[in-house]
């Protein structure tokens, strides 16, 4: 396939295009400089809402990672602004050029969060459980509502609800590694807050997987099927490392330190499920933590 991918320089979209690549597909990339004479790039500008739709002509698929970090920093309004702005505009912008194609693609997969779902205690989520409450879920609640315009022009949809990746080279893991590998590793606040998360390999099969099914569309949860608690998370990492993890960092210091952005992506409980993924047939390839933990630091 023809493959035009947004987010090509962050930690997921930089992995899926050298992974797409090695499995025989031609992928082009969605950037915010100007290409050089021949590159397999196409400029765009999401903040500007400039887009040329006769570029992506003639694309067989799309997948859409484009947007602002959440967790390099407290959110300010401005912030909070940017990160919004970087998800709706930019979906929006994207979607309504594919609307209008002679040849739109047959299939975008567009990121979203399981942020989604909000602070749900431990309330085990499908992709049928309604949006939760917060910033996070409004963000994703009209990030995806952004995409269905390329549902007009025949698009199938596939909306990837992502839990935390697990991968070496970024992400949160990467910022998680120091103190553990120090002996200084522990649990975040009470450490009952369930955490959703995905093996970087079974997250780039996730989206291949949508890319070659044609029967899937809609929002899937793209998590793997066992959820853990923060408590749980910390206890095998430090296994995996071979390293005490004693040291519990309380939920107030979290709050001082990183206020609305640490309450909602490090002390929020989100215990996520791939039902429908597993329903669909999908068999993970790292589908406990440990084993997932494992092939991310190559232990």
């Amino acid at each position: 396939m023809k493959i035009l991918i947004s987010g090509t320089t962050g930690l997921i979209g930089s992995a899926l295009s050298s992974f797409l690549e090695r499995k025989g597909h031609r992928v082009i990339r969605l950037v915010r400089r100007r290409p050089a004479p021949g590159a397999s790039e196409v400029f765009w500008d999401p903040e500007g809402g400039t887009l040329d739709p006769s570029a992506i002509e003639g694309m067989d698929a799309v997948v859409h990672l484009a947007g602002e970090s959440i967790a390099a920093g407290r959110w300010t309004e401005a912030r909070k602004r940017r990160i919004l702005s970087s998800r709706t505009a930019g979906t929006l912008l994207l979607a309504r050029s594919i609307a209008i194609l002679q040849r739109p693609p047959e299939i975008m997969v567009s990121a979203s969060a399981i942020g989604y779902y909000g602070d749900r205690a431990g309330q085990v989520l499908s992709e049928e459980s309604g949006p939760g409450s917060g910033f996070l879920a409004d963000v994703c609640r009209q990030w995806e509502q952004a995409a269905t315009s390329v549902e007009e022009a025949g698009t199938r949809l596939v909306v990837s609800r992502i839990g935390v990746v697990l991968a070496n080279s970024g992400g949160a893991l990467q910022r998680m590694l120091p103190p553990f590998r120090l002996g200084l590793g522990g649990s975040i606040g009470g450490g009952r807050q369930y955490m959703s998360w995905i093996a970087m390999d079974d997250l780039l099969e996730t989206i291949l997987f949508s890319l070659s099914t044609p029967a899937l569309h809609g929002a899937f949860n793209a998590v793997a099927p066992g959820s853990v608690t923060n408590l749980e998370f910390t206890r095998v990492l430090a296994k995996v490392l071979r390293k005490p993890a004693y040291v519990n960092v309380p939920a107030l210091a979290v709050r001082l330190a990183f206020g609305e952005m640490g309450e909602q992506v490090l002390l929020t409980s989100t215990r996520a499920e791939p039902a429908r993924l597993l329903a669909a047939g999908f068999r993970f390839q790292y589908p406990d933590l440990e084993s997932a933990l494992r092939r991310a630091l190559g232990a």
